[in-house]
């Protein structure tokens, strides 16, 4: 199943629902959402220089309430929604699609979809898809048969202990390395285990009752599912206390440790290393890099010193908490109740056949998306969208130019960096081949494990083979884009160049201001705080000189120092060092995305006003509107721990405040949002 991979740069982040497993491809014209901006949901009372989100979208903010079923609401999940009614239109025409084989990746989505569907059949199988894991647990006797159990549940996407996956080596990009990472963790980030806030100590007390419920319906009496959770959470927040912090993670060479197989299992004999690769079906591996060694090592003293009991106890609270979403409604509600209502501050649970569709969406992402670029996107879309990226390239080369703070040494590197680029748009060229992923009537449960096993087994392979540059990070009905810096390309989905984000059939200056800013916000990734310590190769290698490495410090450090004092429900602060690149991508994209329409209308003309707004006005509000958000005040909070993007009103107040082209687009005094104190942040 579709897992993003460290190193993946996105445009877009939400907390994940996790009544779920989570959220996740010509043409179809969605006829209710207008052309260009939307000035109905503008509150034109406010006044732009103070609060130009509100400006741009505080009658949408008054008028919409986030849906019962929802943990946030505003266009991205406008756009998911509207992508899942397609998906849904598209996978039922094609179960009477005579053209289409009955053993076709399309049918086989079909009948995945179907079972899934079948509550009857969730209810009366109860536990049972559970049964015969939890007898491969039971039956466990001794810590070698424990690792040999946590290699079964990591080929069938059941976590516990830590994380592994084959990617490209971040320092020799052509060959494909193995990873080893930190996890195994059940609550959504470290601090959650570690914080004294009351809020976090409630969230550990519903944890606890939450495993010890899930325990007793997998068949524990009551009483020995309260002690197991008692240990459970003492273990876990054990394994916090060792994991890294997601500060630190972001530096790049923080999480490269690259070292032999021998070398790991000196380090961690109790996690018999070698025997959990060979279980994994990991063959004729010398070598790997460790991402977090000091945690590798924390969790070898653990598995030494805590008790067989315990740790079965832990895989089996795993298997159940993975498994939960595809069983039964008990599981299903037991769930939701802990990790969307009180976690994430949704009361209402999606419905069925979305909760079914996300999962087929991430068993079968590709054979869902050969029927949804069929269906929504207009070959128009792409080829205009091309031209864009190439615009935005353009405008990026000049503003490289332009820069006084960077040596020519360093902008030369950059522009080799800049024109090895690949752009992939809309959809791949080579669709993925699930023939060998069975399908069966049997259960919803074991189609989703069957589904774990071949995407395990699809990543696997790959080691020892060349680098498959075709390949996407995902599928094309993703309201997503990327930078990936191994491979140095940006990707943009079909279902991101779609309203509001772009119209083929809108005037460019709302385009600009939404997917050109989007493109823009990708390439700039490529030269962020992150991104810039890779090479056109992909290759994580320093290529500038010292002094543009500090001088580049310095303007980020002040960017940080912005958007650290943002307030979020009156009380927590955005953390500026967690969401620095996508800050940095985000004013980055914004500029060239300016500058890009500057010189579209110097080619083609100024069209004059529309709607009564210039097309500068017009591109800050496209801007200003397509991060429209609702959050829950618990999904809030946990995004500011989480989420390495700032919230939508600061990702739209941030960048226009250190723009000059912002302030005189709209007859303002540049006092007005920087308080008069503070410099403005310019650093692409």
């Amino acid at each position: 199943m579709y897992v993003a991979l460290p190193g993946m740069l996105a445009i877009g982040s939400a907390c994940a629902d996790n009544d779920d497993a989570g959220e996740n491809s010509a043409a179809t014209e969605p006829e209710q959402e207008p052309r260009g901006i939307t000035v109905s949901n503008m509150d034109t009372t406010a006044n732009p220089g103070e609060d130009f989100y509100q400006y741009a979208n505080g009658t949408w903010m008054a008028n919409n309430e986030i849906p019962a079923d929802q943990n946030s609401w505003g266009s991205f999940y406008e756009l998911r929604d509207r992508n899942q009614e397609i998906l849904l239109e598209v996978l039922e025409k094609a179960q009477s699609d005579e053209s289409l084989a009955a053993d076709s990746d399309e049918r086989k989505a079909g009948l995945f979809y179907q079972v899934g569907m079948d509550s009857a059949k969730a209810e009366e199988l109860g536990a049972k898809p559970l049964q015969p894991i939890l007898d491969k647990i039971s039956a466990v006797s001794n810590k070698q048969e424990l690792m040999d159990m946590v290699a079964w549940m990591h080929i069938h996407g059941l976590g516990g202990m830590f994380g592994e996956y084959v990617y490209q080596d971040m320092k020799n990009s052509d060959k494909m390395a193995l990873y080893l990472s930190q996890g195994g963790l059940g609550l959504p980030d470290r601090d959650y285990y570690l914080s004294e806030g009351t809020d976090k100590q409630q969230n550990r007390a519903d944890y606890e009752q939450h495993i010890a419920n899930m325990l007793t319906m997998a068949g524990y009496d009551e009483g020995k599912a309260a002690s197991a959770a008692a240990e459970i959470l003492k273990l876990e927040t054990k394994m916090a206390d060792a994991s890294m912090p997601r500060v630190e993670m972001r530096n790049p060479d923080n999480v490269y440790n690259k070292m032999a197989i021998g070398e790991l299992a000196g380090m961690t004999p109790n996690l018999n290393i070698q025997q959990v690769l060979n279980g994994m079906g990991v063959q004729d591996v010398d070598s790997l890099i460790v991402r977090q060694p000091d945690f590798f090592k924390k969790l070898d003293g653990l598995v030494g010193s805590v008790s067989l009991d315990t740790w079965k106890d832990y895989l089996t609270w795993h298997v159940t908490s993975d498994m939960a979403p595809y069983m039964n409604n008990a599981f299903v509600a037991e769930n939701f109740d802990f990790y969307t209502r009180k976690l994430s501050g949704s009361d209402e649970m999606k419905p069925r056949w979305k909760r079914v569709m996300s999962t087929t969406n991430g068993a079968l992402g590709e054979a869902l998306g050969k029927l949804y670029v069929a269906e929504a996107f207009p070959p128009e879309a792409k080829k205009n969208a091309a031209e864009m990226v190439e615009n935005l390239k353009e405008a990026f080369r000049q503003r490289l130019d332009n820069l006084e703070w960077m040596s020519e040494e360093t902008k030369e590197q950059a522009r080799t960096k800049l024109e090895s680029f690949v752009v992939k748009i809309g959809y791949p060229d080579e669709w993925e081949d699930y023939s060998t992923l069975e399908v069966t009537e049997e259960s919803y449960a074991q189609n989703v494990l069957n589904a774990s096993a071949f995407a395990h087994e699809q990543n696997v392979q790959k080691l020892g083979k060349p680098v498959d540059e075709k390949e996407w990070g995902m599928p094309p009905q993703t309201v997503n884009a990327y930078y990936n810096p191994v491979m140095n390309e940006i990707v943009f989905p079909a279902a991101i160049l779609q309203p509001p984000f772009y119209d083929y059939r809108a005037d460019a200056a709302v385009n600009y201001g939404g997917i050109g800013a989007v493109i823009g916000h990708e390439i700039t990734h490529g030269f962020d705080d992150q991104g810039r310590r890779y090479d056109a190769e992909g290759n994580l290698r320093d290529w500038w000189t010292e002094e543009d490495a500090e001088r580049f410090s310095k303007l980020t450090d002040r960017l940080v120092q912005q958007y650290g004092e943002y307030i979020v429900n009156d009380s927590l602060n955005v953390n500026g060092e967690l969401t620095l690149g996508e800050n940095i991508a985000d004013l980055g994209g914004l500029a060239m995305a300016y500058d890009a329409l500057q010189n579209h209308l110097k080619e083609h003309g100024n069209p004059g006003e529309i709607d009564g707004y210039t097309p500068e006005q017009r591109f800050f509000l496209a801007w200003g509107q397509i991060w429209r958000i609702k959050d829950r005040p618990e999904t809030a909070k946990q995004k500011i721990l989480i989420d390495p993007h700032a919230p939508g009103r600061y990702r739209v107040m941030g960048p226009v405040s250190n723009m000059p082209n912002f302030y005189s687009a709209f007859d303002l005094d540049e006092e007005n949002i920087t308080d008069g104190d503070t410099t403005m942040v310019s650093i692409w």
